[in-house]
């Protein structure tokens, strides 16, 4: 049985939708036996290449059958074409193909690498073929520092490292001087009479003329196809170790199996970073330029965390200093049940006898419809007493408060929240003087209070208005005759837990009943919790947008890599990688762009920390937020890696090995 056997292989581009329908190879029929040296002839365009591509797998036919050792070539996966083009066929391409980056020997142990085989063993071997090729002082030479021939003969000695039963040579003189393209020839001469399988495809007759079978293909047909009975392969081998030193004894070194899984990863992955540390160093300007994006992420995650967490605790510092010492008293309706509890004055004027108690500020509230201008909106509405901005420490911003006088008259003004302020002047205009509509009364607006936000978790204060006491009584809440609640302003918060108990008791006494409710310092204690939420989902968001970014650029430069890299990635899946290989090498290099950034953003923030240290800003760094970033920083390395790794690992062998 021949070892490579076709029958009707066709090969068709095109024909889909307005694609022309171009036919490259029609019905091939051909077998090649082992040992043989055979050149396939013919002009530009007749299909020969194509060919090529096919026996070494490749590239798929349209149609046909293709059995090579007597196994169904259609059948095979993805990963056991690719393990077939490992061990089995080693290709000699016309423009050489090789990886620039990669030193001489490093070129000829890429297909060993997929191999399985491990460092040491295919290291030795390369030294061996290289060295009996004439390049044992060029091993650590890259292409550009090689010849034409001496690039060649790197190629040679790649298709030779895991033994190259089938030798496939694609126009291997085309791009040599006469002498070169004569040495090349005869290795391959050499190599046909070791009894590897030459396949050699050409334009050149003469060329052509050095195999023992010469199969002439034109349109995609096979038009002739001769033995050269000239040819006398034993005397040209001699010729060839004479003259080159070729050793025969290279072609029959054992080629250790594959070991296991773990194995294999390990110096897939070790083999993965050295190429992608030197495709870093490479391209040093657009390496600095991805890290950018990394290095500031990390750092400015860093850094605000650390003036983040500084800043919360200066917070938490004043919100104690701020509230920590008031209490809330409302009424409601009695668990075993009976109608709804109400404070009196009397009640008021009891509990500001308690000696804990400092004073006492009765607050009505409802909800009603505020007009101004064209502006119309329901805003809660509440009626404290004038000390309101002493009890709970808030300025006014604008303007002022109400006072006293204007309570006992029942004056028609208001107090605007921070936010009301700014639905009803947009444009941040002077409100003092002007006259807004509470449910169709008008109110002076005497002044504006500070930002505030919100204090438990749902209650806003800048979405409020004010007015006094007893003109909510009157004028806003005639109706209502209980105070809504009140806020008791204990002398000292070491007091507080007790004001708390004789209030309670004091209440109990007088209603004879709980029906109210009192809440103390916890309230604020969930202030100060919602606030350190709230910074620490704020410095979230910043962290994820500045790892967002970089991991954007990762991407995009990634993107940019698999395509200035295309024909490399070509030659890899020429040499036995399989997909995943491929996607192993673009997370890898992701992955290591990310985490050098991380660790270099790690010492930027480090810097920054100490300098705003020393400016006395209140910073707090953490060992876990240092971590964090960096794992963070890797993960979306990875995670924006993904896309350029699946890109390069779907590239089709022929068309990434051919593209410019």
């Amino acid at each position: 049985m021949p070892l490579i056997s076709l029958r009707n292989i066709r090969k068709h581009y095109g024909g889909y939708g307005e694609a022309p329908k171009v036919e490259v190879l029609r019905g091939i029929d051909l077998d090649i036996d082992r040992g043989e040296f055979v050149s396939i002839v013919g002009a530009s365009g007749s299909g020969k290449s194509t060919l090529m591509h096919i026996i070494g797998c490749l590239d798929t036919p349209t149609s046909g059958e293709y059995l090579f050792e007597h196994e169904d070539v259609a059948s095979l996966s993805r990963d056991q074409l690719a393990r077939l083009r490992s061990k089995v066929f080693g290709f000699v391409f016309q423009a050489y193909h090789l990886i620039p980056t990669e030193s001489a020997r490093e070129n000829v142990e890429v297909p060993a690498i997929y191999a399985g085989i491990d460092e040491v063993t295919r290291q030795a071997r390369a030294i061996q073929l290289l060295s009996g090729l004439g390049l044992g002082e060029r091993l650590d030479h890259r292409p550009s520092q090689l010849s034409g021939g001496q690039q060649q003969r790197v190629s040679i000695a790649r298709a030779l490292i895991n033994g190259g039963t089938v030798i496939l040579a694609d126009e291997p003189t085309g791009a040599l001087d006469r002498e070169s393209g004569d040495q090349v020839m005869t290795l391959l001469r050499g190599f046909a009479a070791e009894g590897h399988t030459v396949v050699l495809i050409t334009h050149d007759q003469q060329v052509a003329a050095s195999a023992d079978r010469i199969i002439e293909i034109q349109d995609g047909r096979i038009v002739r196809d001769m033995r050269n009975p000239r040819m006398k392969r034993v005397q040209d081998a001699a010729v060839a170790r004479t003259d080159t030193g070729y050793e025969t004894s290279l072609g029959s070194t054992p080629i250790h199996p594959p070991g296991r899984a773990l194995g294999r990863l390990l110096p897939g992955v070790t083999d993965a970073c050295r190429a992608a540390w030197r495709v870093l160093n490479t391209n040093r300007a657009r390496t600095l330029l991805t890290l950018l994006g990394i290095i500031i992420g990390v750092a400015s995650v860093v850094t605000m965390l650390a003036v983040g967490e500084g800043a919360k605790r200066e917070v938490m510092s004043r919100l104690n200093a701020m509230g920590s010492n008031l209490l809330q008293i409302g009424s409601s309706r009695p668990k075993s049940g009976g109608p709804r509890g109400v404070i009196t004055e009397e009640d008021i004027e009891a509990i500001a006898k308690i000696p804990e108690v400092r004073r006492v500020m009765p607050i009505l509230r409802d909800d009603a419809l505020v007009r101004f201008g064209s502006f119309s909106r329901n805003f809660e509405v509440l009626a404290p007493t004038e000390v309101m901005p002493e009890v709970n420490r808030w300025p006014v911003l604008h303007g002022r408060f109400f006072t006293r006088e204007e309570n006992r008259n029942v004056a028609p003004v208001v107090v605007l929240g921070y936010r009301a302020y700014q639905y009803y002047f947009p444009d941040a205009g002077n409100p003092l003087g002007h006259q807004v509509l509470i449910k169709d009364a008008p109110y002076e607006i005497i002044g504006v209070m500070s930002e505030k936000a919100s204090e438990s978790g749902h209650i806003n204060h800048d979405e409020r208005l004010y007015v006094p006491r007893r003109t909510g009584m009157v004028r806003v809440f005639p109706d209502q005759r209980d105070e809504s609640y009140l806020v008791v302003e204990v002398v000292d918060s070491e007091q507080l837990y007790r004001a708390q108990e004789n209030i309670e008791t004091l209440l109990l006494a007088r209603h004879g009943r709980a029906d109210f409710w009192l809440n103390n310092a916890a309230a604020r204690q969930q202030a100060e919790l919602e606030a350190r939420n709230s910074l620490t989902m704020m410095l979230a968001l910043i962290a994820a947008i500045s790892l967002l970014v970089g991991g954007i650029g990762v991407m995009n430069v990634m993107l940019m890599t698999v395509r200035e890299r295309v024909r490399e990635i070509g030659i890899r899946l020429a040499s036995g990688a399989r997909q995943r290989d491929i996607h192993r090498q673009f997370i890898v290099e992701a992955t290591l762009v990310s985490l050098v950034g991380g660790v270099t953003g790690i010492l930027l923030s480090v810097v920054v920390i100490a300098a705003l240290a020393l400016l006395e800003v209140p910073v707090a760094p953490s060992l876990n937020a240092l971590l964090g970033a960096v794992a963070c920083a890797v993960i979306t390395g990875v995670v924006f890696g993904l896309m350029p790794a699946r890109q390069a690992a779907r590239l089709h062998p022929v068309a990434a090995l051919n593209r410019e």
